[in-house]
């Protein structure tokens, strides 16, 4: 059960990102779509912290200036940057890029945080430099140099997220976590969201679900609400009961899945098509991925498993 809730989570995760570009296409922009995600689980987890555990609600100043830090910069603009991206990379490339947080993370560990690393790590880092050479097809530059950019910067949000929170938030729950990141996330982007401006009518907007769901006409409040609670909460919630069930090392495998996720179904229903190499390529980093997931000391890995269940793609 453990894979098949950790297979579940990295599914809505990975097909998170072909809704957030139907989204997008409807008129709202990055800002005003991380707002709601934001704001929309900071609600659904206080709603259940109410219910279950409402000592959650109290915690230390430095707990607070921890979650703001998590909140603002492995949340707000983790969320934006990655918006941005993907409407300017195809949705796997722009997470495949998302994700050389982990071998990034465990290179920082080694380098600046004197933690122990298989010899595995250097093997990692060598497979996402030549698999995202490949992906970039850098021989003939076909990535928008921006949206390039945008992915990179998602990568350097989720790793201070990572390494941040991998070291401080274990006092507390992971449901604890998701509401007080996302509440400070919701707070930090509202002046500079625009949400006054929008206009409540747009919620019944009709648009299609483009791709080969052309046909398909939705109100704009349903993929919205999907991605709040399909694309946010429910994911987490099972990478969570995963966690539970699987080690840590197994659990990281398992959620990397998310970046193959992604590209099928953004193949399925954007249409979004790469070549052979880029295929390989995409291969190759995630190999990297995964053996840089696996090349963390035993109590380092534990940690990380922990905190990334609390974040929301």
């Amino acid at each position: 059960m453990g894979y098949v809730f950790g297979l579940l989570a990295a599914l809505l995760f990975g097909a998170n990102g072909s809704v957030v570009k139907v989204v997008l296409a409807s008129g709202l922009n990055p800002t005003q779509v991380t707002q709601f995600r934001t704001l929309g689980t900071a609600i659904i987890a206080g709603a259940i912290l109410l219910v279950i555990d409402r000592s959650a609600f109290r915690i230390t100043w430095r707990q607070v200036a921890i979650m703001a830090v998590l909140g603002v910069v492995g949340l707000a603009l983790l969320q934006v940057t990655y918006a941005i991206a993907i409407q300017l990379l195809p949705v796997g490339i722009a997470l495949l890029l998302e994700y050389l947080a982990v071998p990034a993370v465990a290179l920082i560990g080694f380098v600046f945080l004197k933690e122990r690393v298989k010899a595995r790590l250097w093997v990692a880092i060598g497979c996402v430099v030549v698999g995202l050479a490949v992906v970039a097809q850098i021989w003939a530059s076909t990535l928008n140099p921006l949206g390039v950019v945008m992915a990179l910067a998602a990568a350097a949000t989720l790793s201070i997220y990572l390494l941040v929170g991998e070291r401080q938030v274990t006092a507390t729950s992971p449901l604890a976590v998701a509401f007080w990141t996302s509440t400070f996330a919701a707070i930090a982007w509202a002046p500079f969201s625009g949400w006054w401006t929008i206009n409540p009518a747009i919620a019944a907007t009709p648009v299609s679900l483009t791709g080969t769901l052309a046909g398909v006409i939705v109100p704009l409040w349903l993929p919205v609400l999907w991605l709040v609670v399909m694309g946010s909460f429910l994911p987490f919630l099972l990478s969570f009961s995963a966690l539970g069930r699987l080690k840590a090392t197994a659990g990281g495998i398992v959620a990397s899945s998310e970046v193959l996720f992604a590209f099928l179904v953004a193949w399925l229903w954007l249409g979004e098509q790469l070549t052979i190499f880029q295929v390989l390529g995409a291969a190759i980093v995630l190999l990297g991925i995964v053996l840089a997931q696996t090349s963390r000391s035993r109590a380092a890995d534990a940690d990380l498993a922990f905190v990334e269940v609390t974040r929301s793609d």
